[in-house]
């Protein structure tokens, strides 16, 4: 589709008069315009190396229009020439062309990276003009002149309309003044209700480098070495074998770049969270150029590119993590077997961990928990629950953690219909916590598969929704609680919602079906009962069942 919309856009550009204005006779090529056709093309992919070979094909039409040099740009930055992009705006001919929000942006951070900060001023001044594009235009604008500001007059100043990333970009900015008031200000944010688990590690960093190691033992002795963010888990692990000196091999608060590095990142991780992968790309790469040395960032660049199922772009990213770089490494191998599970197959994925696994020693709790993980997804659950047990052995009886573990595990019973274990598993997490949502979940449409203990089910149901009322699979299980009590237009309006929220889940939309069906709704139960059959996940056992119904309804099931 879009190479004939590219097909068409160039022919009209050829046609018209805005086209002989652009491109004169003597500039003209047939190749050159292809080359950018492609270039675009490529980029649109996500092919940004490709592109980038287009576009250096093609650079009499670059240069002669501003969005071209800005895709241009893109690309550069995409492979890791920055330097390059930021000569190439310097020198260009025609400013009007090379002005845009990115590339003031670009001369900005050179002068601050080479910490010329009156010159970032008068490039700031440039940026202004476009800093209403959009919210994540004006967060960048204003943070940037906020850190200059305090790179020039080193002093204090704090900006209060962006929320959180506002107290980050003030915790930052109070340890590059060494503040004694840059514990106190990670704590606040690290201790609030959202997740800024990650800026535990700049805290830990801060500790140390104030002699408070007994503090950061404390605090890294809370880490959950199961569910926390790889950094904080490489952090936990420095501190465990006391390696304090490597906090500050990856990390300055007295280097600006690096501020303003950990600062892209976040922006990334937005454009990520919004599936701007082009722009999020862009702010990685940047991030990673401010601060090379920062490599555990590569994990989002990875995961980008996993989610757009590039895997071998990603398989290709990972080698830069070092083998010897603990925690990561193995992040490294899981993210591998993932990838060949995609490009290769389950049994490929399944050999390689296996080797992989043999050479560790002493395996931590955290890899064995991964371990029993990849087996359940590779549908391995005997070996699952072999490993889940391992990591229950290790953990303390009364951590909360090992309601997570009770829970996977007690799905990879259920899975081999061993019930008996399932339901024990299930039940001991919720001994530890009876207000789990998902364990809740599970147990009660577990025991309603098995038309066993319903009312029971049904108010671990009316908690569990009670707990998290906008959790899809929570939603369809209730709904479906009261399929089986009879009460059908209560159901419909629940298994609705729980359509709405995952329209290509086949068992939500089989459940649906079924309620129509009950409500004498009967062509369009059918029409549920006949999409189940089109998606991706139906297995071939649920596809037979369905069949039955489209013919003979619910009466002979």
């Amino acid at each position: 589709m879009r190479i004939k919309f590219y097909l068409i856009l160039a022919i009209i550009l050829y046609q018209t008069n805005l086209y002989a204005n652009i491109y004169k006779k003597n500039d003209f090529n047939h190749k050159y315009l292809s080359n950018y056709f492609s270039g675009l093309l490529s980029f649109d992919n996500q092919e940004f190396e490709k592109s980038l070979k287009f576009f250096n094909s093609s650079k009499k039409l670059i240069n002669k229009h501003n969005q071209y040099f800005r895709k241009y740009l893109f690309a550069l930055v995409a492979n890791n020439k920055i330097a390059y992009g930021i000569n190439s705006i310097k020198i260009s001919k025609n400013k009007e062309y090379v002005n845009f929000f990115e590339s003031n942006l670009l001369l900005v951070l050179d002068s601050i990276h080479r910490k010329k900060f009156k010159q970032a001023s008068k490039h700031l001044k440039k940026l202004s003009e476009y800093r209403d594009l959009g919210t994540y235009e004006f967060i960048i604008y204003e943070t940037l002149k906020s850190y200059n500001n305090l790179f020039i007059s080193k002093e204090f100043e704090t900006n209060k309309t962006f929320g959180k990333i506002s107290e980050i970009n003030d915790a930052f900015q109070k340890c590059y003044l060494k503040s004694r008031f840059t514990q106190t200000y990670f704590e606040k944010l690290i201790n609030s209700s959202e997740d800024y688990s990650r800026y535990k590690y700049f805290y830990l960093q801060n500790l140390i480098n104030n002699n408070k190691i007994s503090l950061a033992i404390e605090v890294s002795n809370n880490i959950n070495p199961l569910e926390e963010n790889l950094l904080l888990l490489q952090a936990k692990n420095w501190i465990d074998k006391k390696k304090f000196n490597k906090f500050n091999q990856n990390f300055s608060c007295k280097e600006e770049s690096h501020l303003l590095s950990e600062f892209f990142f976040l922006i990334s991780n937005l454009y990520s969270t919004d599936e701007d992968f082009v722009l999020s790309e862009f702010y990685l790469k940047i991030s990673n150029y401010l601060n090379p040395k920062f490599y555990f960032n590569i994990i989002l660049e990875v995961d980008n590119l996993y989610v757009n199922e590039q895997y071998l772009k990603a398989q290709k990213i990972l080698q830069k993590i070092p083998d010897n770089a603990e925690i990561y490494s193995w992040y490294k191998i899981r993210k591998k077997t993932q990838i060949l599970s995609k490009i290769e197959n389950n049994k490929t994925a399944k050999n390689y961990i296996e080797n992989k696994f043999k050479n560790i020693s002493e395996p931590s709790i955290k890899v064995l928990f991964d371990l029993a993980n990849i087996y359940k997804s590779l549908k391995e659950y005997k070996k699952s629950i072999e490993f889940y047990s391992s990591v229950l052995n290790q953990l303390n009886k009364n951590s909360l953690t090992r309601v997570n573990v009770h829970y996977r595990r007690g799905g990879s019973y259920e899975r081999i219909k061993d019930f008996e274990n399932a339901d024990n598993d299930f039940l001991a997490a919720l001994k530890i916590n009876p207000e789990a949502p998902h364990v809740l979940n599970y147990l009660a449409y577990s025991w309603l598969e098995r038309d066993f203990k319903i009312n029971e089910a049904m108010e671990m149901l009316k908690t569990a929704y009670e707990l998290k009322q906008d959790d899809p699979y929570i939603i369809d299980s209730i709904g479906w609680a009261y399929y089986l009590k009879g009460e059908f237009e209560n159901a419909e309006k629940l298994i609705l919602q729980a359509v709405i929220l995952m329209p290509d889940d086949p068992i939500v939309n089989d459940h649906y079906g079924d309620i129509l069906w009950k409500l004498n709704r009967k062509i369009q139960a059918r029409y549920f009962w006949k999409n189940v059959l089109k998606l991706e996940d139906t297995s071939e056992e649920m596809k037979i069942k369905i069949s039955k119904k489209i013919l003979d309804g619910l009466t002979d099931i």
